[in-house]
């Protein structure tokens, strides 16, 4: 079907014959109302008449015999598209459109106006170079599957299109175009294949020369280069480094430099556009000041960046001649766009691995001064072993009561109460642990824990203690396996090591590098102190599970970790239903659920057991962790930041702060504890005695008109007061307590 702008001619093929009789009338206005009439004779008429401004009335008469072409003529000022189609139904069918949409299919296509059909006219003729007015568009039609894989098109010609030649001609190229396609396809293909085998060999590759030396290589081979070269960008001296030449390394003393906004490269470098040049020579950006010295010719250029993921240029390669072929051509183009992705992002990986690498070296290097600064000398070792392991009942003879206060020993004798708990509990002589490992040890904690007024050693060593003591009085054996006893008493000796005096809050509001190592996995501090643990335990002569089975030493190591992070109290509140569940339910020992909740309350108990002791060390501690508190809070407020009360010395209220949390924290975790074991009853009841300590001192502050704030000022006025009172008994002499001159000493 063939439209110009005042004539249609319209070619009808029948192979049957057939009379037909159709009277259309066609009025152009708001509707359009046809009328059908059909007669079947020997001969039909055909009859249409068309009403718009004025009526004309045309008249076809059709003649069909065994094959017949019919040719049809209408001249009117507006266009009407006819499309007639037969079928052995002898159905005839007439379509007048008005906006002039046609099914492309595998049908010749002819337009008088893109106006009509494109809104993206100024885009075509943009494409084009010129105004497009007429177009003939021609299928190309694979004679093996029937398919369309090319559509010819043909613009502007004067005169009426020959859409037969057009079509006769392209019978005879559709099978070189399709095998052309298909050869175009599999080359595709066997270069995306190559390229997946490239970027596998150059993923290998953690030096960045080495990777670049691979890159260039493979490059060269995929686009029959005569030679490649790559620039690094310097973005601080805003140069192209050559660490790639001709497929050769190029020595840092010895690499090459050009300004990046100069030559061919440069200009690749700045624009960021890939650049190819068929006749260098022509080319003003060529220097041929290099080929004139070396006697080399460069006929052709193929110069593209090098890009990261964020579309940065962050280098520039070049290939010269291509060997194949007169230049380097579309497909090479596409080559190297697709390769320079991968070059960008193995590039972009092997810089950050080195800085990774770089990273690990200098923390390697400083663990390594800390370990020096920490290390432990064989002397130390010697002294602390020459006399032979210490029982515990001649450290004091009630050592392994609770009512002994493990603060009263002095700092320098606290390593040989470690090693005498291990070995009343069994566990040297169990664990094959050698003894000069385990010493070493046992002083590299101690010199692990800084000194802060509470969370140092001396908290560390006292927290160890309950633990001893929960074995010797609580005969934990009963409710524990041994390597899950001996894992809580290691996790209690390092369970706060390295801590800095903060809390983990304060370590996420300072985004520290604590808090950028842990923060995504919560519990920072916690995290720490077992990483700290681990490392300690990979220092030379310092490993006491050297014995274990792998697999028990992996499970050691589980159950260190397990038991450090329930120090976290929002750990121990998110698993309290859990306990009161447990206790209620009675505890099964063989539930191996049980027993992890059972060490989590465990190590909790002895992370608080100060709050067990008699009351003048109960409010010592208090002193001491309050200073602590205050401290945290007086860097928050140098930070902008506003602490929380407790950590304000300007609105703490201390005695009403520790009732608090005596009754919503402590009292409710020694509850549990008796309800699992009854013989603990006394721990209870002596935090719910120090619980009525503190509201004592409470009332007579308020009783005074003491200020809320600065209450640590005077709580040992007051202590000194209501103990001369009589207010506290005589609780703190029975329950051992260390004196206030102890624990100062113990803590400088």
């Amino acid at each position: 079907m063939y439209h110009s702008f005042h004539k249609n001619i319209v070619k009808h093929t029948h192979t049957h014959t057939h009379t037909h009789t159709h009277t259309h009338t066609h009025t152009h206005k708001q509707t359009h109302t046809r009328t059908h009439t059909r007669t079947h004779t020997n001969r039909h008429t055909h009859t249409h008449t068309h009403t718009q401004t004025h009526t004309h009335t045309l008249t076809h008469t059709h003649t069909h015999t065994n094959r017949h072409t019919h040719t049809q003529t209408d001249t009117h000022t507006h266009t009407h598209t006819h499309s007639h189609s037969h079928t052995h139904t002898h159905t005839h069918t007439h379509k007048h459109t008005h906006t002039h949409k046609q099914t492309l299919s595998h049908r010749v296509f002819s337009l008088f106006s893109f106006l009509l059909l494109f809104e993206e006219r100024g885009l075509l003729s943009s494409l084009l170079g010129f105004e497009p007015n007429s177009m003939l568009c021609v299928p190309v039609i694979s004679q093996a599957t029937g398919q369309v894989v090319a559509l010819a098109c043909t613009f502007n010609k004067l005169g009426g299109q020959r859409c037969h030649v057009i079509q006769h001609c392209f019978c005879y190229t559709s099978t070189v175009l399709t095998s052309t396609l298909a050869f175009q396809k599999e080359q595709k293909l066997k270069f995306e294949s190559s390229l997946c085998n490239i970027i596998l060999s150059v993923s290998r590759s953690d030096d960045v020369s080495v990777l670049l030396q691979e890159i260039i290589i493979e490059a060269r081979n995929l686009s029959n280069a005569e030679i490649c070269s790559v620039f690094l960008l310097d973005h601080f001296s805003h140069e192209l480094v050559a660490k790639v030449f001709d497929g050769g390394v190029v020595n840092d003393d010895e690499e090459f430099r050009i300004p990046a906004d100069q030559g061919i490269a440069g200009h690749v470098a700045t624009t960021g556009k890939i650049l190819n040049i068929k006749d260098a020579y022509s080319h003003p950006l060529f220097y041929r000041g290099v080929d004139d010295s070396t006697g080399f010719r460069t006929r052709n250029i193929l110069c593209f960046p090098i890009k990261d993921e964020n579309e940065e240029v962050i280098g520039v390669a070049e290939l010269v001649n291509k060997t194949n072929g007169p230049w380097f051509n579309r497909f090479d183009e596409d080559l190297a766009t697709a390769f320079s992705i991968y070059c960008g992002i193995s590039i972009a990986h092997s810089l950050l691995y080195k800085k990774v690498h770089e990273a690990q070296f200098r923390s390697h290097l400083a663990n390594e001064m800390m370990m020096y600064h920490m290390k432990v000398s064989e002397e130390e070792v010697t002294k602390l072993l020459h006399s032979g392991i210490e029982p515990v009942q001649k450290i004091h003879p009630d050592f392994s009561e609770f009512t002994y206060t493990p603060r009263s020993l002095p700092d320098d004798s606290t390593p040989m109460g470690i090693l005498s708990m291990l070995e009343d509990m069994g566990f040297i002589n169990t664990y094959k642990i050698n003894l000069h490992t385990l010493a070493r040890f046992c002083l590299m904690v101690k010199k692990g824990y800084r000194d802060p007024p509470y969370h140092n050693w001396m908290h560390a060593f006292s927290v160890s203690h309950f633990c001893y003591l929960l074995y010797k009085n609580l005969q934990l054996s009963n409710y524990l396996e041994d390597i899950e006893i001996l894992a809580l008493f290691v996790s209690c000796m390092c369970h706060d090591l390295d801590h800095r005096g903060t809390n983990n809050s304060f370590q996420v509001a300072s985004q520290s590098v604590l808090a950028a190592l842990y923060s995504s996995e919560g519990s920072v501090m916690e995290r720490h102190h077992f990483a700290q643990a681990i490392a300690i335990l990979n220092t030379q002569g310092c490993n006491i599970f050297e014995k274990f089975s792998r697999k028990d030493y992996q499970r050691m190591l589980d159950l260190m970790r397990d038991i450090i992070l329930a120090t976290d109290l929002a750990h121990h509140l998110r698993i309290f239903k859990d306990l009161q569940k447990m206790a209620d339910a009675g505890y099964n020992p063989r539930s191996q659920t049980h027993r992890s909740l059972l060490l989590c309350l465990l190590m909790t108990s002895c992370d608080l057991s100060d709050q067990t002791k008699g009351w003048k060390t109960t409010r010592k501690i208090a002193e001491l962790i309050y200073k602590e508190f205050f401290s945290q809070g007086d860097l928050e407020k140098a930070m902008g930041n506003r602490p929380s009360e407790m950590m304000d010395r300007e609105k703490a209220y201390i005695p009403e702060l520790q009732i608090s949390f005596m009754e919503h924290i402590a009292m409710p975790i020694y509850k549990l504890l008796q309800e699992i074991f009854p013989r603990s009853a006394e721990l209870y009841e002596r935090v719910a005695a120090n619980r009525e300590q503190w509201a004592k001192v409470s009332h007579k502050f308020t009783i005074r008109g003491l200020p809320s704030n600065n209450s640590l000022d005077f709580l040992d006025e007051e202590f000194e007061l209501l103990q001369s009172q009589g207010a506290f008994g005589d609780d703190s002499h029975r329950m051992n307590g260390c004196l206030d001159d102890d624990c100062d000493k113990h803590n400088q």
